[in-house]
């Protein structure tokens, strides 16, 4: 994928796990969604409204609030590792390698 494909995909996709709590999708993907949520999720738990800005940078205004006002404060003792990944059956169309990303339970 381009660049500006993959950072679009990972937008989507990012957005989508705040939203709903859970999301299916390739464990490539998943590889690569679950560094740059947890960013998000550190630069989130930073008071102000300068990581407010840098959040809507990456994701729509539904996502930052769920962020900032949900996710964030459940996390705030924890140093890291807001994400599970856990691999599931392969997809029997193209037997691809799936997973699941879900929040940890805190």
């Amino acid at each position: 994928m381009k660049t500006d494909q993959r950072r679009a995909l990972l937008r989507i996709l990012a957005a989508n796990l705040v939203l709903k709590g859970k999301i299916k999708t390739t464990r490539a993907r998943a590889k690569e969604l679950s560094p740059f949520v947890e960013k998000a999720i550190t630069i989130a738990k930073k008071p102000g409204l300068n990581s407010m800005r840098s959040l809507s940078r990456f994701f729509p205004q539904k996502a930052v609030s769920k962020l900032v006002k949900e996710i964030a404060p459940r996390y705030a003792a924890r140093h890291g590792g807001y994400l599970r990944v856990i691999k599931i059956e392969p997809r029997h169309l193209d037997n691809a390698q799936m997973a699941v990303v879900e929040f940890v339970k805190e």
